[in-house]
C-alpha cells in the first residue's frame, strides 16, 4: 500500500465527518472503506449496481481547512458512463467505486440513495442512521467447473467471495447447500450472495443466494407490545422505510393487562402455547401488510429486530412467563439473543436472522432497551428521565456517567381501565379537556373531530363517531384541570362546597362528581376515578423519585415520554398532576414509539447492537418493591403535584392554587396554605 503523506489530498466524508488523506488516484470507494465510512456496494466496484453514489460539496469549507471541488474528482470513465446508459444518475452524483481523487474534497454520502424504484413512504422517523448492517450483498462472478480442479462449486463460490470482498471462513445457512448448484447455473455463474454477520467476532453466514445481480435486502424491526405490535420494513442497503403499519396484539383477548396474561399461562395448561401462536401470527400478518404496502416479496427479508416487554419478550420466543409473575421476578434469560427467523415461525427468506435486544430487568425489557438506544441518555451530560407510560412504567434516569432503571406498578388506570367512563384511545373518544376557572364549565374534543365540544358545528361533526367516553390523556387533563380550578383539593378530594356554583359538581351519596358531557352515554369523573389516577401517578412518580434518590440529584434536566400513551401526554398537565417530577417544560417531549427506534436502529447499524448490550450490562437495576422508602414517597405522591417536593418550574407557567384540606365526604376540613413552592 502507498505511503501517505501530508501532501496527499484531503478527504472529508459527511455526513460522518470522517476524514483521512489518500494517495491521488483512490477510488472514493475506497477511502470511505479505510475510514469506517459506510458505503453501499453489491457488484464489487464493477459499477453495474449503483449503490455507491455519493457527491462533491463545493466550496471553501475554512473550518476544516479544505477547498472542494469537482475538479478534484476524476471526470466520468467508461464504467460510469455504462451505467449512466442504462440507469439514470442524478445530477451530481457520482459512483465511488469509480470516481477517484485527485485532490482536497467534501464528500456527501447521500442517506436517501434507492435504486430501485420502490412505492416509499415517508419515514417513520427523521432521524438519521449511520448504515452499517448486519447484511451485506456481494455480487461475484464464480469460475466455471474444471475437470483439472475439482473444486466443489459451493467451494469455488466461496473462494471468490474471500478473493472479491475479503470473507474469509465463510458458513452458509444448511437449506441453501441442495441449492447452490441450481442458482450458480441460472445466473450464468454470476450470482449475489448475501453475507450476515452480526458480531465482528463471530463467522459469517451466507443466508441467502441469487442468481445475477440482486440490488436489493430488507429488514424488519418490530417493537411487541402489550396493546399494539408496531412494525417498520426497511432497505437494508439503503436505509429507506419502505413501509410501516401496526395491529393489535391479539393476546388482549387472553388478558388486558400483562399480569392477567402470566395469570392465564398459570391457570391453562396450554396457555403459553395459544398466546406464543397468537403473537407469531399477528406478527407475521403485519409482515404480509408491510410487504404489500412497499411491492416487497417476504422473502426478500434477511434480517430483522424485535423488542419488547419481558412477557412480551418471552411469550413470543415461547418461554413460559409464569417467574415474572412473582417475586424475585426472574427472566429467562436477559442477554441479547440471535435466531433463525424460521425457528419461532416466522415466514420470511429462510436464511433470515433475528435479533433480539437485551432486557435490562425482570420488568424492564428490551423495548425499554430499545428506547435507551433510541434516547441515548448515557451519550450526554444532561440528567435524562426517560419513561413509557403504560400498565407497568418502564423508567430510566440517567446520563453519561450513570443509568438507573427501575419499573413501576401503575396500573391500566391511563389507559381507561379501572376509570367510570373510561376506554382506549378510538373514535368518539374524549382526549382533551378545558375548564372554565370562573363557570367551571368544560370543553373537550375527541378524537375523529376536529372542532372542540362549544364551537359551532361540533355536534353535527361528531354524530358519526358519537361521545363515548374519555381516554388517558383526557383523564389526565381532566383531573389537572379540576385541581387548577379548585373542583378538587391538593388531596384529590371532589369539593362539595362547588355545587353551589355549578351543577356539573353533582353528589353521589357521601361524595361528589364532576359532569363532563350531559348527554347519552353520561360522562361524569367520580371521587374513584380521581383515586385510581392518585395512585397510578404516585406509584409512577414514587419509582421516578427512588431513582433520583439513587443518582443523588433533586431535579431533573429533560424529561422523554416513550410509548403511544406517552405521545399524546400533555407535559404542563402531567405535571401540574405529578406524574413527572418539576423540570423546564420546553425540555420536557414526546418522543413516540422509541422502543421502535431503537429496533430501527440496530436494525441499520450492528454498531448500535453492541452499544445498547454494553449499556444495558452498565445499567443498575432498582427493584422498587424492595426499596423502604419506595412508600414514603408513595404517599406524598398522592397529592397533587406533590406533598412535599417544589414545582419552581412550573409555578412560572402555571398559577398553582392555594391548598386546601378536605375530608373525603367534600367538606372543608382545615385551613387554606399556600403551596410551598409558590412561597
Amino acid at each position: 500500500m502507498t505511503e501517505v503523506t501530508q501532501k496527499d489530498p484531503l478527504v472529508l466524508f459527511m455526513p460522518s465527518g470522517k476524514r483521512g488523506r489518500f494517495p491521488v488516484g483512490t477510488p472514493i470507494l475506497d477511502a470511505a472503506r479505510s475510514l469506517g465510512v459506510y458505503v453501499e456496494s453489491v457488484c464489487g466496484g464493477r459499477a453495474t449496481c449503483g449503490r455507491c453514489q455519493v457527491s462533491v460539496q463545493e466550496g471553501n469549507f475554512a473550518k476544516h481547512k479544505i477547498v472542494s471541488s469537482n475538479e478534484h474528482i476524476s471526470p466520468v470513465g467508461p464504467k460510469e458512463q455504462r451505467y449512466a446508459s442504462v440507469r439514470e444518475l442524478p445530477d451530481g452524483r457520482r459512483l465511488s467505486c469509480s470516481a477517484q481523487i485527485l485532490g482536497d474534497l467534501v464528500i456527501d454520502v447521500p442517506q436517501d440513495t434507492v435504486i430501485n424504484a420502490q412505492v416509499v413512504r415517508k419515514a417513520a422517523t427523521d432521524r438519521a442512521i449511520e448504515r452499517n448492517a448486519a447484511v451485506q450483498m456481494c455480487y461475484v462472478e464464480v469460475d466455471e467447473p474444471d475437470m483439472h480442479k475439482p473444486l466443489g462449486d459451493l467451494d469455488r463460490l466461496k473462494a471468490v467471495l474471500e478473493k472479491d470482498w475479503g470473507w474469509k471462513d465463510l458458513l452458509i445457512a444448511p437449506h441453501l447447500i441442495p441449492q447452490v448448484q441450481g442458482i450458480l447455473r441460472k445466473g450464468n455463474w454470476a450470482v449475489t450472495a448475501a453475507i450476515h454477520r452480526d458480531m465482528d467476532s463471530s463467522r459469517p453466514f451466507i443466508v441467502g443466494l441469487s442468481p445475477g445481480l440482486k440490488n436489493e435486502a430488507y429488514g424488519v424491526a418490530c417493537d411487541i407490545g402489550s396493546t399494539t405490535i408496531a412494525m417498520h420494513l426497511v432497505s437494508l442497503l439503503s436505509g429507506r422505510i419502505v413501509a410501516s403499519s401496526g395491529a393489535s396484539n391479539p393476546q388482549i383477548r387472553f388478558g388486558e393487562d400483562l399480569m392477567s396474561r402470566v395469570s392465564y399461562v398459570m391457570m391453562n395448561p396450554d396457555g403459553r402455547e395459544a398466546m406464543t401462536k397468537a403473537v407469531r401470527e399477528a406478527v407475521n400478518g403485519l409482515i404480509g401488510k408491510v410487504c404489500a404496502e412497499g411491492g416487497v416479496d417476504r422473502h426478500d427479508i434477511l434480517d430483522m429486530v424485535v423488542v419488547g416487554n419481558p412477557i412480551m419478550h418471552h411469550l413470543f420466543l415461547g418461554i413460559d412467563p409464569t417467574e415474572l409473575g412473582q417475586a424475585p421476578f426472574a427472566l429467562a434469560v436477559s442477554g441479547a439473543l440471535q435466531y433463525w427467523a424460521h425457528e419461532v415461525d416466522i415466514e420470511v427468506n429462510r436464511g433470515a436472522r433475528l435479533y433480539m435486544l437485551p432486557c435490562i430487568a425482570g420488568h424492564v425489557g428490551a423495548d425499554a432497551a430499545g428506547a435507551t438506544l433510541s434516547e441515548g441518555p448515557h451519550r450526554q451530560d444532561k440528567m435524562m428521565l426517560l419513561v413509557d407510560v403504560g400498565t407497568n412504567a418502564e423508567i430510566v434516569l440517567g446520563n453519561r456517567q450513570r443509568v438507573v432503571a427501575a419499573s413501576s406498578p401503575t396500573g391500566p388506570a391511563f389507559e381507561g381501565a379501572e376509570i367510570s367512563s373510561g376506554q382506549r384511545a378510538a373514535p368518539g373518544a374524549i382526549e382533551r379537556v378545558r375548564i372554565d376557572p370562573e363557570t367551571l364549565e368544560p370543553r373537550f374534543r375527541v378524537i375523529g373531530v376536529d372542532k372542540w365540544s362549544d364551537e359551532e358545528g361540533f355536534a353535527e361533526a361528531a354524530a358519526a363517531t358519537g361521545v363515548t367516553g374519555i381516554c388517558g390523556s383526557a383523564i389526565i387533563e381532566v383531573v389537572a384541570e379540576m385541581y387548577l380550578t379548585g373542583i378538587i383539593s391538593q388531596d384529590g378530594v371532589v369539593d362539595g362546597a362547588m355545587a353551589a356554583r355549578s351543577r356539573r359538581v353533582i353528589s353521589n351519596g357521601r361524595t361528589f362528581s364532576y359532569l363532563l358531557h350531559d348527554g347519552e352515554p353520561r360522562i361524569t369523573v367520580t371521587q374513584n376515578d380521581i383515586r385510581a389516577i392518585q395512585l397510578a401517578k404516585a406509584a409512577l412518580y414514587a419509582g421516578i423519585k427512588l431513582l433520583m434518590e439513587k443518582q443523588g440529584v433533586e431535579h431533573v434536566d429533560t424529561i422523554r415520554f416513550a410509548g403511544a400513551f406517552g405521545s399524546f401526554i400533555d407535559p404542563k398537565y402531567a405535571m401540574v398532576l405529578g406524574l413527572i417530577p418539576d423540570c423546564d417544560l420546553t425540555e420536557v417531549k414526546a418522543v413516540g414509539n422509541a422502543a421502535g427506534t431503537g429496533a430501527l436502529m440496530a436494525l441499520l447499524n450492528r454498531g448500535h447492537r453492541r452499544e445498547i448490550e454494553e449499556t444495558v450490562r452498565k445499567i443498575e437495576k432498582i427493584e422498587t418493591a424492595l426499596e423502604s422508602k419506595f412508600q414514603e414517597h408513595f404517599v406524598n405522591a398522592m397529592a397533587m403535584p406533590n406533598k412535599v417536593d417544589a414545582f419552581p418550574k412550573l409555578a412560572e407557567v402555571v398559577s398553582l392554587p392555594e391548598r386546601k384540606v378536605l375530608t373525603d365526604d367534600g367538606s372543608e376540613g382545615g385551613g387554606r396554605r399556600r403551596r410551598r413552592s409558590r412561597e
